[in-house]
Formats: C-alpha cells, sequence, structure tokens
C-alpha cells in the first residue's frame, strides 16, 4: 500500500465547506456506515487515500498512522513484530480503516474478560492530530506514555465518530502477542448461570482474554505463557477447540459475521455490570466480556430496552436497525440528561463551530 498524506487537500475541503455552510460526513473504508445515525444531505468527504504508516518501533511499542490506513495492513505489520492492537478492533468488513476504528472507539472481545482487562481504544490512544471544523490541524497527546500534555484530548477522539474532527493520525500503544492461545467449550444451559461462573473466574488468576454464551454454550479463550494456559486448560475442563475453528469463531464475533447477528431483528448492544442478571427481555442473547457486554437480537421496544438496561445499571445501543425499530425513528444511543449534553453541545461549537462535521452522526441535535 503506497502512504499518502493527503492533509492539505482535506484541509481545503473542510475550508472551503465551512465557507458554504456545507455538512460533511466523514468516509474511510466505509465498513461502519451503518453505525449511529445518517445525514442523508451531506457531501461524503473520503480520507481512503490519507494513509500510510508514519512511524513504528517495535521495541517503544508505539505505531503511529494515517487514518486512512486499512486496519489489515496494520494489524500484518504489527503481527510481522510479534505485536497486536490488544482491544481487537472491529473491522466490519475488508475496507475497515484506522481511523474509523478510532473514530466508532469499538473493541472486540479482548476488551475486558476474566481478570485481563486489556482496555477501551481511547486507552491505547497516546496522541491524534486532527482537522477541525475551522479547517485546522490539531495536535494532542504525543508517541509516549510519559508524554501527558493534551492526553486527555486525545482520548477524546476516540467515539466521537468524527463530529469533532476529521481524524489525521493517531499514535496508539501495541502489546505483544501471546505466546500462547486455546479456546475451550464448556455446556452452559442456563444464562444466569454463565454469568455467575464467569464473574467467579474473573476474581482468579487465570488468562482468560475473551468469553462467549449463547444457545446454552459458554466458550473461553486462554492466552499467555504456555504454562499458565496448559494449567488453566486443565482447571477449567471443556472441550479444546481446534486453533483454526476458534479463530474463526471469535473473528465471526469480532466482525459479526457469526449467525446469531444474522436475521430480521434489531441488534441492541447493551453494557451493564459483569454481574448484571439477566434482562429478560425476548429474542436471543450473546453475552461478551465476562458478563458485561450483551449483545440482544429483539423485536422488543425500544423503550423497553433501554428500561431493562437502565434497571441493571447500565445502557443500550441500537447497533443494527430493524423494520420495526428503526434508527430514523429511534435514538441510536442513550438521550443524554442535561449536563452531559451541555458538554457534548459546547465540544461541539468548540471543535467545529460551523456544525459541518458529521452532524447528528451521534446525537441529532448536534
Amino acid at each position: 500500500m503506497s502512504a499518502t498524506d493527503s492533509t492539505s487537500a482535506l484541509q481545503d475541503a473542510i475550508r472551503s465547506a465551512a465557507e458554504s455552510g456545507t455538512r460533511l460526513a466523514i468516509v474511510g473504508g466505509g465498513s461502519k456506515a451503518f453505525y449511529g445515525h445518517a445525514d442523508g444531505a451531506a457531501t461524503a468527504l473520503s480520507v481512503g487515500t490519507h494513509a500510510g504508516i508514519v512511524d513504528y518501533e517495535p521495541t517503544e511499542m508505539v505505531v503511529t498512522a494515517r487514518a486512512g490506513t486499512p486496519l489489515i495492513v496494520l494489524e500484518e505489520t504489527l503481527a510481522n513484530e510479534g505485536q497486536m492492537l490488544a482491544f481487537e478492533p472491529p473491522h466490519f468488513g475488508g475496507g475497515a480503516t484506522l481511523g474509523g476504528a478510532v473514530a466508532a472507539g469499538l473493541a472486540g472481545p479482548r476488551r475486558a474478560a476474566g481478570n485481563a482487562y486489556y482496555g477501551a481504544v481511547r486507552d491505547f490512544v497516546l496522541g491524534a492530530k486532527i482537522v477541525d471544523g475551522r479547517g485546522q490541524v490539531l495536535g494532542f497527546g504525543g508517541k509516549v506514555m510519559k508524554n501527558v500534555a493534551g492526553y486527555d484530548v486525545a482520548r477524546l477522539i476516540a467515539g466521537s465518530m468524527g463530529t469533532l474532527g476529521l481524524i489525521l493520525e493517531v499514535s496508539l500503544k501495541v502489546l505483544p502477542r501471546p505466546v500462547a492461545t486455546l479456546t475451550l467449550k464448556l455446556h452452559e444451559r442456563d444464562g444466569a448461570r454463565a454469568i455467575e461462573r464467569l464473574n467467579a473466574w474473573g476474581g482468579r488468576p487465570l488468562p482468560i482474554t475473551a468469553s462467549a454464551w449463547r444457545d446454552g454454550e459458554l466458550s473461553l479463550r486462554l492466552e499467555g505463557a504456555s504454562a499458565a494456559v496448559a494449567s488453566a486448560a486443565e482447571n477449567l475442563g471443556g472441550e479444546r477447540v481446534v486453533a483454526a475453528e476458534a479463530d474463526a469463531f471469535w473473528r465471526g464475533l469480532r466482525d459479526q459475521t457469526d449467525g446469531f447477528f444474522s436475521g430480521p431483528q434489531a441488534l441492541w448492544r447493551v453494557s451493564v455490570p459483569s454481574n448484571a442478571v439477566p434482562l429478560g427481555l425476548d429474542g436471543r442473547t450473546l453475552i461478551e466480556w465476562g458478563g458485561a457486554l450483551r449483545w440482544i437480537k429483539t423485536d422488543a421496544p425500544a423503550a423497553t430496552v433501554r428500561q431493562a438496561a437502565l434497571r441493571a445499571g447500565g445502557h443500550a445501543t441500537l447497533f443494527r436497525e430493524s423494520p420495526a425499530s428503526p434508527k430514523a425513528a429511534i435514538p441510536v444511543f442513550t438521550p443524554l440528561a442535561g449536563p452531559l449534553a451541555r458538554i457534548h453541545r459546547e465540544l461541539k461549537a468548540a471543535f467545529d463551530p460551523h456544525g459541518i462535521l458529521n452532524r447528528g452522526r451521534l446525537y441529532p441535535e448536534f
């Protein structure tokens, strides 16, 4: 893949849009176009040509790359050095880019499982460069953890869905790939019992780096030193899964190519405390992150889903719409309380005073 710096062209496009009041929809590989609200009146602004790894020093475990860099290219580069993006970003398609992964702020199966907490996307962002709604290039953070100047702002970019600025470049902390990996399958008919077991294992020194329960089957991924993985497998029991099958399973969950995610029902992403009991909603449930993430396929009304999540101490996101739950009629993200809405509105005004960048992608009003 050729490295291309399109900073000047992207700045010019944003400045021109700001002058004319033209709303822009920032597009990378388009793999996450389904996520959030779409602005049908916006003009697409592609960052796909702004690509390439800018700096990578394996001994420092830091990589800096442009937003349009394909995730698959970045991950292959890291793998060649025995390293990885520990938050295991979903691809949702072959065109996924680094900028899209950071803007969406979504992490895969490895984020939280057992007592191993790798963290969210924002936990690995060391620095970022963006073009704001005025066409200015702004830089935050740095390339090492010691550089904390503006670090919180760099982290703020993760999950902002392009509403605060067009991501140009990101510096990320990377981690070594595990020496040994093994997936176990255990039979567990009851979801409540699966949650209890996952939380119990989370209090023990077990190298669990991913977990998933659905339809009476509980899957665990063990990673780490060979001796630790072998010992944990002996302790936990269950059926050992062939490596190729296991890789396909976790990738299917990460990218939602698994059959669970198909079908006409709405898909809700519900974040709750790991020990929250099953939510009691009609439909199918898949549990990840040691119990903290519940994927729910249901025809239940949005208010019912959100009330159930709230009672459990969490919140619900309409991840994929359905005819019965269209995004045009339902807020994708849980509506913000007054003080939080004010903070979001003020941040949007500071970074994008003309309101032209991915307007309404997170919340319709800004």
